[in-house]
């Protein structure tokens, strides 16, 4: 069971990586931005959280194949990402996109635009405003939409099973090996001591992220008060 739970945490850490700065990214955009199709660029970003996993993970599937735009470009590394995990890491951060993009998205629009105006009127460019104002003030939503995504990433199986199979030592995450065990007679023990893994695993990411988020406003009371 020890490694299905490494390759898991692999996975969950890896995927949250790559995904949390594009996350940041759409973010900012669809809370900052005034552009044409900001509508359709919302709508495409949640996908992932309406339509079956199945789809995603095919979708992921035609593009990574060999034959796929991306696989061809990956073909010319001499690398592939099918029936790896590092494929795993892909279809559990596209899965997990959704949840970063609207927990960090929620906290830019907290931000009071108010000081950001005022940094900028004291002469303060806009990258120091970002820097210093605007990422400070949202950092408790990058925090909770990082473990989020990554409570998401380490429970995905749908997309992945479709896009990466289950590969033992290679792709078999916790989900997979949960139902990988409840297809064999007398498995269930096994499913059951895997499932309470997961269960562990997810929570202690949640609460993770509302200690960090209390941690952040603890501190930031702490300097107001000084103030």
């Amino acid at each position: 069971m020890t490694p299905v739970i490494v390759l898991t945490l692999k996975v969950g850490l890896v995927s949250t990586a790559l995904t949390l700065p594009v996350a940041f990214a759409l973010a900012f955009a669809l809370a900052r931005g005034r552009f044409p199709g900001k509508l359709l660029l919302d709508g495409v970003v949640h996908l992932p959280l309406v339509v079956p996993p199945v789809v995603t993970g095919w979708v992921l599937l035609m593009l990574f194949a060999p034959a796929g735009p991306l696989g061809r470009l990956l073909a010319l590394g001499g690398t592939t990402v099918l029936f790896r995990w590092t494929g795993g890491a892909i279809a559990a951060g596209v899965m997990a996109l959704p949840l970063m993009v609207r927990a960090i998205r929620l906290s830019l629009e907290a931000v009071d635009r108010r000081l950001e105006e005022a940094a900028q009127t004291l002469g303060a460019e806009r990258a120091r405003v970002f820097r210093t104002v605007t990422l400070p003030l949202s950092l408790p939503g990058v925090l909770a939409g990082a473990m989020l995504g990554f409570a998401r990433g380490i429970g995905e199986f749908g997309a992945t099973i479709t896009f990466v199979s289950s590969v033992p030592g290679e792709t078999e995450t916790l989900p997979l090996a949960i139902y990988a065990a409840l297809q064999r007679p007398g498995g269930e023990a096994m499913a059951w001591r895997l499932a309470a893994a997961s269960v562990a695993l997810s929570l202690a990411a949640l609460l993770a992220s509302e200690l960090l988020a209390q941690s952040y406003h603890g501190r930031q009371g702490g300097r107001a008060h000084v103030l």
